[in-house]
């Protein structure tokens, strides 16, 4: 680890104040700011299994876990001897590597529809580049989404659906021009749409994981692959987030699903930038340079990346995933004790390793409307509340809570108890307020 300067101040809101001094928002990702929940960010110096430390010295038990990017735990031993000795060979060479091919080969092994890899630098990089590839190989421009579903910062896939009706050509973020969205539809999630044959293709997450965790309902994922089928559009699996999390093979084995084209991130790159497009061989031969489509990258494939998410990917055996589903149900379990010993309406839906978060009365969520009812004064109060006790969670009430191998039974124990402190003073603060 690089030491930080011995004279750089070792307070969160000094460092955060020289930040936003040079850094947009003080932040380089704008969900890492603290304007959903209000307060200063932490800033982490260091972390270390299911930990994260701040430059104060505060340790917090992290389920964030770079929004699931790490799965083994924090600085795992296997992960760190691997970027080591790939990064004393050269950090980047621009030219093809044996450990980019066995990367590719590992992801095909453990999901058949990815006949063909193709690897990147970003989860946002897979999917954009997915939709030049949808529509190169079939002709068509237009392309559905689902509401609340996230694709990353790709401006044909940023369109925004009010109310839960369809919508066709409305940006959900400024500087994305209303061409740029003009052939996307956005429509609700669980429901599966009467496609035509202007689409090029269905992109949907398998399991929604930015808006509290809300699994497919019966049939629906079935009958995107029947629709598609139907019109002959693609059906595309974004699952940088569900991709060797749920399990060996992602949400296609989980549910049985075979999707077309199929975008990672997250996992494959144990901690380390990257991004991956696998699918059909096909479709995939249509990337250039066999085909018309282009894609390119100097760091696509970097050496670093590729071997940590290799040492990543060994570790996750079949006991691994049904050790930390089991983690997830103590989870979800310890987490609902507390929020009723404290009289506050919650549920902690979870869907294989992922666990989601719902503050409100009723079932949880089956779509983005439902979804969007969660109570975010509540999760304001018990987000701080939790950091004052020494668990971190992602500051926004739509995330997922990600557990990872490194969060023992004894963790997940104290985060329990950690949190029946927290929602008692989250109840006593929303009650103050009304």
């Amino acid at each position: 680890m690089n030491p930080l300067p011995h004279d750089l101040p070792r307070s969160n809101a000094e460092l955060f104040a020289r930040s936003c001094a040079v850094i947009p928002g003080g932040v380089n990702s704008s969900i890492r700011a603290f304007k959903a929940v209000g307060g200063t960010p932490y800033l982490v110096e260091r972390a270390e299994g299911p930990y994260v430390f701040d430059v104060e010295g505060t340790r917090y038990i992290d389920l964030v876990q770079s929004y699931g990017a790490i799965i083994l735990g924090h600085a795992h031993p296997a992960v760190t001897a691997a970027i080591s000795a790939a990064a004393a060979g050269g950090t980047s060479y621009g030219a093809p590597t044996p450990g980019e091919l066995l990367l590719a080969e590992e992801i095909s092994r453990r999901v058949p529809s990815c006949e063909r890899v193709r690897l990147m630098n970003s989860g946002t990089e897979a999917t954009s580049t997915a939709v030049r590839l949808a529509r190169g190989f079939t002709g068509r421009d237009r392309l559905v989404i689902f509401h609340g579903n996230f694709h990353g910062a790709t401006d044909a896939l940023l369109a925004a659906g009010g109310s839960g009706v369809a919508t066709l050509g409305l940006p959900g973020t400024a500087g994305v021009p209303a061409s740029a969205v003009a052939n996307t539809l956005v429509v609700p999630y669980n429901q599966v749409p009467v496609l035509d044959e202007q689409v090029a293709a269905v992109f949907v997450e398998p399991v929604a994981a930015n808006m509290g965790v809300v699994a497919p309902a019966p049939g629906f994922l079935e009958g995107l692959r029947a629709e598609c089928d139907r019109v002959g559009a693609l059906l595309v699996f974004d699952e940088v987030i569900t991709g060797f999390r749920l399990g060996t093979g992602g949400a296609q084995e989980r549910y049985g699903v075979r999707a077309d084209l199929t975008t990672f991130g997250k996992v494959i790159g144990g901690g380390l930038p990257i991004g991956a497009v696998g699918g059909r061989r096909d479709i995939m031969e249509t990337l250039s340079p066999l085909g018309p489509v282009f894609h390119a990258g100097t760091l696509a494939g970097n050496p670093l990346a590729t071997a940590a998410g290799r040492a990543a990917l060994e570790q996750l055996t079949p006991a691994a995933y049904d050790l930390l589903r089991a983690r997830a149900q103590r989870l979800s379990a310890v987490l609902t004790a507390a929020f009723a010993a404290a009289w506050l309406p919650a549920s902690f839906p979870v869907v294989g390793t992922l666990v989601g978060m719902f503050f409100g009365d009723g079932a949880p969520p089956v779509d983005f409307q439902q979804a969007k009812t969660t109570d975010e004064a509540v999760y304001r109060a018990f987000f701080h509340a939790m950091l004052a006790e020494g668990v971190a969670l992602a500051p926004g009430a739509y995330e997922a809570l990600f557990v990872g191998l490194g969060h023992t039974d004894e963790v997940i124990d104290a985060i329990g108890v950690a949190a029946g402190r927290a929602a008692l003073a989250a109840a006593a603060a929303v009650h103050a307020a009304d």
